[in-house]
């Protein structure tokens, strides 16, 4: 059954950083009201919907009244705990994506699981609940390798590289002795990332793919189009297509990817899967005439997907930190900026982007 909404619904959006406010942003240009809840009384998104709740993912009569005051309900991040999205369902509201892209995406394990079930390659992993398991998936996989927490990591945090030996011994509790997952080390020269959305009735349309520069485990950059060969980048689209429909997904989903050289050409490795727009398509906004925000809030809502057609070249730049000054003093005519309206700048922290278009897409 299709949850068409007019205009004038209200979606609701759970978490209020950068990614939910956005997400508002395209929902209110279409006519479309949010409802943001998020325990943090100074999150961004809180600055462009009048409609928002303060409360603890856990708060279940705060969800209850949030769900059942709003048509339906998507979310900004995968680290939505499980309960929540089960108090969501619990009232009837309709949850794009659903549970399922959460159950898979939040613990690593259990991603990759899934990413090999449905026939696409992965680098090799092994569980790792001990030091004694970890040792025996080194003795597995061999190194170097990465180990990383299942849950809850993201811009090259609760992960270590063992190198060598002598890094095996601290490795587990370097991460905080939590359960983890070693991943073999894939000789990759370069990472690249498709943004894919479904819409209900199981349409999909895929943008371009990005090719992406991270700097201290942060992405930094995505440029489009990258220096992707026509046929790997068509490959990219088809396997995002494949794992989107495996998920039985509605909403945009990130797919990251690494681009492995070898005797017969490049290959794909799929990172991780993102069941959430992504900072890899930030690029849309200035690229495409439907975003991948735009798309989101298209497919939750029950509408026809937009075209994903890029119109120019462009590269994403992230605004990390104090990095944000400069960034918006950028007056070029060929840029546009985007401060995310936070107001503590911190090392590390994502503050803005920009996007600078390159020129028209040469493709076309």
């Amino acid at each position: 059954m299709i949850n068409k909404l007019p205009t004038g619904a209200t979606i609701g959006i759970l978490g209020g950083g950068q990614l939910g406010r956005m997400m508002a942003l395209a929902a209110h240009r279409l006519g479309l009201n949010t409802h943001i809840f998020c325990p943090d009384p100074n999150s961004p998104a809180f600055d462009v919907t009048p409609l928002k709740t303060v409360a603890a993912y856990e708060d279940l009569s705060a969800l209850k009244a949030f769900a059942q005051s709003v048509d339906c309900v998507t979310y900004e991040f995968e680290n939505v705990p499980a309960e929540t999205a089960a108090a969501i369902a619990e009232t009837g509201t309709a949850l794009f994506p659903s549970a399922k892209a959460l159950e898979v995406s939040q613990e690593r394990l259990v991603e990759k699981t899934f990413i090999q079930n449905a026939g696409v390659d992965v680098a090799p992993f092994a569980k790792v609940d001990s030091q004694e398991e970890l040792e025996a998936a080194v003795a597995e996989i061999g190194l170097p390798a990465v180990l990383k927490t299942r849950r809850f990591g993201y811009d090259g945090k609760g992960q270590t590289i063992l190198r060598d030996k002598a890094d095996i011994a601290t490795a587990f509790d370097t991460i905080g002795a939590q359960p983890a997952i070693l991943e073999g080390f894939v000789p990759f020269n370069k990472e690249i990332s498709v943004i894919i959305a479904r819409d209900q009735k199981g349409a999909t349309a895929a943008y371009d793919p990005a090719e992406n520069v991270h700097k201290d485990h942060i992405l930094y950059t995505s440029t489009v189009p990258g220096d992707i060969a026509p046929e790997l980048a068509e490959n990219a689209k088809s396997i995002a297509t494949k794992l989107i429909e495996a998920l039985d997904y509605v909403g945009v989903m990130g797919v990251e990817f690494f681009v492995v050289p070898s005797e017969g050409g490049d290959q794909l490795i799929v990172n991780e899967i993102a069941p959430r727009v992504h900072n890899s398509g930030h690029w849309t906004e200035a690229a495409c005439l439907v975003d991948q925000f735009e798309q989101h809030i298209r497919a939750v809502a029950g509408w026809q997907l937009g075209k994903p057609v890029r119109h120019s070249d462009v590269v994403m730049q992230n605004l990390i930190g104090d990095e944000i000054d400069e960034g918006m003093n950028l007056t070029d005519s060929n840029v546009q900026v985007h401060h995310y309206g936070k107001t503590e700048i911190r090392a590390g922290r994502k503050m803005g982007h920009f996007n600078r278009i390159l020129g028209p897409n040469r493709a076309q």
